[in-house]
């Protein structure tokens, strides 16, 4: 492949994942200035958070399709388009109806550019595929620090919708450059649903999807509800524009621990199977939000080093299912699926409880979702596999 479609492939990359990055651990800050402006009640919240995770799980089974079909420039274009849409109304949504509509597109978006971003990989860097892979997750996480900084900021001079139509914007440049430079043929490994029997068929693998189920619960409960969360605590008399710095601040933390963990537990796999990270990661997030929450009105910066445990859940436990399974495409597919149930069902459920408990009791549900992620990671060992080619794990 020529140098120019690598560098252009690059660039796509890079910029689809800090978007991404920063759109994920903005939501929550985002959800709580939209409940001013639009009257959005927490049932509604966590219905918000729900309609934009079965957008996003829609996307990551669908869209990997038409890629193998289409080809990865259609795709990023379509992604591109579909995301730049969902923004575009979200920002000039006029009640809830029509946020909610357009939210569902917005993770339809960013699941399709997360495939799309996923297919350039290995068409633009056949052989330095886990260099760029972990080049990617590290813009992803930067994104994840430095947007929350930015909001803040911004808040201050203007309304959430120009954040959103700034996106808007950026994905149209985004659309022209793509269309006028060259770019790799790249295609996705198909999703066999035949080949989802054999796996739900071996009880290692359902141990998998639902700690997956739980885990991706835990953490979307975390980064969207948190913002409402703390700015409901009395924090010494704190006012509430103080009580949104301290958010930002808390969160860009958050993604630090977050950046550090995944780079840490990188070179922790070589040593450590995966079974182990799992556990003592599980056990760490449980203790860490668990204390958090009984010093939070002292010292709430603590919920900052969550991120640390956090961070290797999801891709530790993804690796520890692409071995299960023959069919690495599919096991992935039934992975995204779980992984997107679990935070569209959370989103809803902690949403219900903050509006009949309120937002401590609300929140207070993440700790349900942990303890529930420990419990199951126990049961997970990937030598008691039954399809038969599973490695140590």
């Amino acid at each position: 492949m020529g140098k120019g479609k690598s560098i252009h492939a690059l660039i796509i990359l890079m910029f689809t994942q800090f978007i991404s990055g920063g759109v994920t651990n903005t939501k929550g800050i985002v959800l709580d200035q939209v409940e001013k402006d639009l009257g959005l009640d927490m049932s509604q919240f966590g219905l918000v958070v729900f309609i934009f995770q079965l957008g996003f799980t829609l996307a990551s089974v669908l869209i990997g399709y038409y890629t193998d079909k289409k080809g990865l420039r259609i795709m990023t274009i379509v992604g591109s388009i579909i995301m730049g849409i969902g923004f575009l109304g979200t920002g000039i949504a006029p009640n809830i109806t029509f946020f909610l509509g357009f939210y569902m597109i917005v993770g339809f978006g960013l699941g399709s550019l997360g495939v799309a971003s996923n297919a350039i990989v290995p068409a633009a860097y056949p052989e330095q595929q886990n260099r760029m892979f972990n080049l990617a997750m590290g813009v992803y996480g930067l994104g994840m620090v430095l947007f929350p900084q930015l909001l803040n900021y911004m808040f201050q001079f203007a309304s959430w919708r120009y954040f959103y139509i700034g996106i808007a914007i950026s994905l149209v440049l985004v659309i022209l450059y793509i269309t006028s430079v060259a770019f790799p043929d790249g295609k996705v490994e198909k999703i066999n649903l035949k080949a989802f029997i054999p796996m739900l068929k071996d009880a290692q693998f359902v141990f998998l999807l639902f700690f997956l189920l739980f885990e991706v619960s835990a953490e979307v409960s975390f980064t969207n509800f948190f913002p409402v969360y703390l700015k409901s605590l009395e924090l010494g008399g704190l006012s509430t524009a103080a009580k949104e710095d301290m958010v930002a601040l808390i969160l860009s933390l958050f993604s630090v621990f977050f950046m550090i963990g995944r780079l840490g537990v990188a070179y922790l796999t070589n040593y450590v199977n995966e079974r182990i990270i799992l556990i003592v990661f599980s056990a760490g997030s449980l203790l860490t939000v668990g204390i958090s929450f009984l010093v939070a009105t002292g010292f709430p910066y603590l919920f900052a080093g969550a991120g640390l445990f956090f961070s290797t859940l999801f891709p530790t436990a993804t690796a520890f299912g692409t071995k299960l399974s023959k069919t690495g495409g599919s096991a992935l597919g039934l992975i995204y699926i779980a992984s997107g149930i679990g935070g569209g069902i959370a989103g809803y459920i902690v949403g219900l409880a903050s509006e009949i408990f309120g937002n401590t009791g609300g929140f207070a549900v993440v700790l349900v979702f942990l303890a529930l992620m420990l419990v199951t990671a126990f049961f997970m060992n990937g030598e008691k596999s039954q399809q038969g080619n599973s490695t140590s794990a």
